[in-house]
């Protein structure tokens, strides 16, 4: 499936919103964002906001900045901590009082998964979610919604644990062909459509270990686990296997 075609019709553009973290005075706030979601080699000097809604007129520079990704009713959605910026030279004014480009020097990372903006668009939605979304993405965006599903669960102050009721979740090994893909997987067996429960072995400990939540899930069902086998390296599925028997998980293969 192509790209765009990912996005349903009527999808709202997340609205990206620089403010510093402990006053929470907004620098700028605008409709879309280039530059910032791209490869560490492609990491260009400078990031633009587009269609700008709010521009700080006096105050130009923060040492504590966030990015904030929030929907069109101004409910973030996801964050990041870009630390330095520097708001640089405005475009022109814009049909409805908006600004057409600022320009801001960033001496923070970015987000290293260019796919990233077309599903935090997805996500800043406000249609939810469903089962097997992610699917729905080329295989090369699965390390991107992973990244997505992950900032955005921590952003919405849940834990690393387990919040769906179900004991026993079920995988799907057809549709698990990448690592990314497993957590995808296991996060929305285990914590419906969009849900995290770990991105990497250690973080997926966390979620079995903790206390939050309703504990680790009794049993894990995967089908068609010789598909992820064929798929997956031999070392990376020992260690998932290792994990859930440390945590007296019971994992089923068919």
């Amino acid at each position: 499936m192509a790209d765009e075609a990912a996005v349903p019709v009527g999808v709202d553009f997340p609205l990206y919103v620089v403010s510093a973290e402990e006053s929470g005075d907004v620098l700028v706030a605008a409709e879309g964002v280039e530059g910032f979601f791209v490869t560490p080699e492609e990491e260009p000097s400078e990031v633009a906001f587009l269609r700008a809604h709010e521009v700080k007129k006096g105050r130009r520079r923060v040492e504590d900045a966030v990015l904030e990704v929030m929907n069109r009713r101004r409910e973030k959605v996801g964050e990041y901590f870009i630390g330095r910026v520097a708001l640089g030279d405005t475009g022109v004014e814009v049909l409805g009082g908006g600004i057409s480009r600022v320009a801001c020097q960033f001496f923070g990372n970015r987000c290293e998964y260019p796919e990233a903006e077309k599903i935090w668009r997805r996500w800043a939605s406000g249609i939810p979610l469903e089962m097997g979304e992610w699917l729905r993405w080329p295989e090369s965006h699965q390390a991107a919604w992973l990244h997505v599903a992950q900032n955005s669960w921590f952003t919405s102050n849940r834990r690393a644990a387990r919040y769906g009721v179900d004991d026993v979740v079920h995988l799907d090994g057809v549709h698990i062909s990448t690592k990314s893909g497993f957590f995808c997987s296991l996060g929305e067996a285990v914590n419906g459509p969009g849900g995290y429960y770990g991105s990497n072995l250690d973080a997926l400990a966390d979620c079995i270990s903790s206390n939050c939540g309703e504990g680790p899930p009794l049993k894990i069902v995967w089908r068609h686990f010789q598909a992820s086998r064929e798929s997956l390296d031999s070392s990376f599925l020992d260690s998932v296997m290792e994990v859930m028997r440390e945590f007296r998980v019971d994992i089923v293969t068919c």
